[in-house]
């Protein structure tokens, strides 16, 4: 038998949409147009019936939701509805609900969303029920829902089309359920700390908070070139700066980078800042916000992500850049005194510097860190102590100055997030911004700008301060199983289709 061609099943479609199209034009042409319906009231979801059925047991109900499935048995038809809560059956009979309203549901389609009044029962068969005296269709689809055993398995379909996805996956509505109540646990943790939540601009006239390439627009009125945030850092830091020593801000950011599994050109980060504190204290902070995370929203610190088991129970491994570099390479740069010197040291590890770094004591030390370490790294662990040539907002070790208080977090090779000592040394500030501008110049789009006025800023005062950032999607997909960043992101960017 010759498989349907891509002809056909557009043919078969297009048969479909039309008989659908005709459908609703004999509604209207009997005065019933859904379309024409502006409220219902309900007074259940479906979850308060199956979960609660002895308390429910012979109850008047009124439900609203999707045709999913639907059976015909003479003068009878069972049918099932999906509201936000779940998924209930219906019984219909003609007798009872009327000729009229049985004859649109028997003519309907899967995908219409109905009315429903009834009372609460259960089967012979044992399946919890609504034996309906009332329907009314409040809306026609026009589109078929993709066949029902499969559900929409298409990847790229799921992210292009996602509220397909939501109809026909469970699983992707308890992903993003799940999503909502992280951020809901991360405000409740912060907010009983004594943290304030706040607001910063995404529309910036310098790029600056992070290095990466910000995307760039114009604003017409003032005709004025503008960046939209890749962090909100420096905005976060002014507060503190005005006497807010706990603030923190759950935000969308902008990065005009490469898109992968695990990076979108959009994505949500928490930030927050606290006075007098430094990085460790963040670490202190960041283990049991997903600690607590994992047990209130998962019950268990166990979790598995990426094919591997990893453990949240609190205790996480600490190590410096430079233990991680020498445990997985064997080299060891703290007594390298020179960048010729570190140069030699990695000849042999096929280290590829971008064109755009510098071969320093500092760029060497983290490339080796990227390109060699950090695929290997399961975690949890904090990888603390970073370069200042890639810390520009940090602040140096007192030890050896040519580090930072710095941490990232990895689990399953990802980082989870950022942190630093904060720099409040506004000379120091400047000098570093200097650099970054110069690299900037050279090429380097990731490079940070001057901030004059944040330099400004500083020179009123900033206490010692410790400073988080969290990428939330990636958090979501640990606590999701999900490998990719699209599954946890409801829209995520896709490139636009012919």
């Amino acid at each position: 038998m010759n498989d349907i061609t891509s002809d056909q099943r557009e043919q078969s479609l297009s048969e479909i949409l039309q008989i659908r199209r005709e459908k609703l034009t004999r509604l209207q042409s009997e005065n019933r147009d859904p379309f024409h319906v502006t409220k219902y009231l309900r007074t259940h979801f479906s979850s308060d019936i199956t979960n609660d059925f002895e308390k429910m047991e012979g109850r008047d109900v009124s439900l609203a939701g999707r045709i999913m499935a639907k059976r015909e048995m003479g003068k009878a038809i069972f049918a099932d509805i999906s509201d936000d809560k779940g998924r209930i059956q219906l019984y219909i009979k003609q007798s009872e609900v009327g000729d009229e309203r049985f004859d649109d549901i028997k003519r309907g389609d899967i995908g219409d969303i109905i009315g429903v009044k009834g009372t609460v029962f259960k089967t012979r068969m044992g399946e919890i029920s609504v034996h309906c005296n009332y329907i009314e269709l409040l809306a026609k689809s026009l589109r078929p829902l993709p066949e029902k055993y499969h559900g929409l398995t298409n990847q790229e379909l799921k992210y292009r089309q996602r509220y397909v996805d939501l109809i026909m996956n469970p699983d992707t509505r308890k992903t993003f359920n799940l999503r909502s109540a992280f951020i809901k646990h991360i405000r409740e943790f912060l907010d009983q700390r004594g943290y304030i939540e706040v607001e910063t601009p995404v529309l910036n006239t310098i790029s600056g908070g992070a290095s990466a390439r910000p995307f760039i627009t114009h604003h017409n009125t003032l005709d004025l070139e503008m960046y939209m945030r890749v962090a909100t850092e420096l905005h976060l830091k002014r507060l503190i700066v005005g006497g807010i020593e706990r603030v923190y801000e759950v935000g969308r950011v902008f990065r005009n980078e490469g898109m992968s599994t695990r990076h979108n050109p959009e994505f949500t980060m928490l930030e927050l800042y606290q006075a007098y504190a430094d990085y460790n204290d963040m670490m202190d902070l960041f283990e049991e916000l997903l600690a607590t995370a994992a047990m209130k929203l998962l019950g268990t610190y166990k979790l598995r992500w990426h094919e591997t088991e990893i453990d949240l129970s609190p205790g996480w491994k600490r190590m410096t850049m430079t233990e991680a570099v020498k445990e997985h390479t064997g080299i060891d740069f703290t007594p390298i005194k020179n960048d010729r010197e570190a140069a030699d040291a990695v000849r042999g590890l096929g280290i590829k510097m971008p064109e755009d770094k510098e071969e320093t004591w500092g760029n060497l030390l983290c490339e080796c860190f990227e390109q060699k370490v950090e695929d290997k790294l399961t975690g949890p662990v904090f990888i603390t102590d970073h370069p200042v040539e890639i810390s520009p907002l940090a602040k140096r070790k007192v030890a050896d100055p040519r580090l930072t208080e710095r941490f990232e977090l990895f689990i399953c090779r990802s980082e989870m997030g950022n942190a630093f000592s904060e720099l409040n040394d506004p000379i120091d500030q400047y000098q570093r911004f200097a650099r970054q501008v110069a690299l900037r110049e050279k090429g380097d789009l990731e490079a940070s700008m001057m901030d004059y006025d944040y330099i400004n800023a500083l020179e009123y005062g900033m206490p010692p301060t410790g400073g988080l950032g969290v990428g939330i999607d990636r958090c979501v997909m640990m606590l999701t199983n999900s490998s990719s960043i699209r599954d946890v992101i409801l829209f995520p960017t896709m490139k636009p289709t012919e």
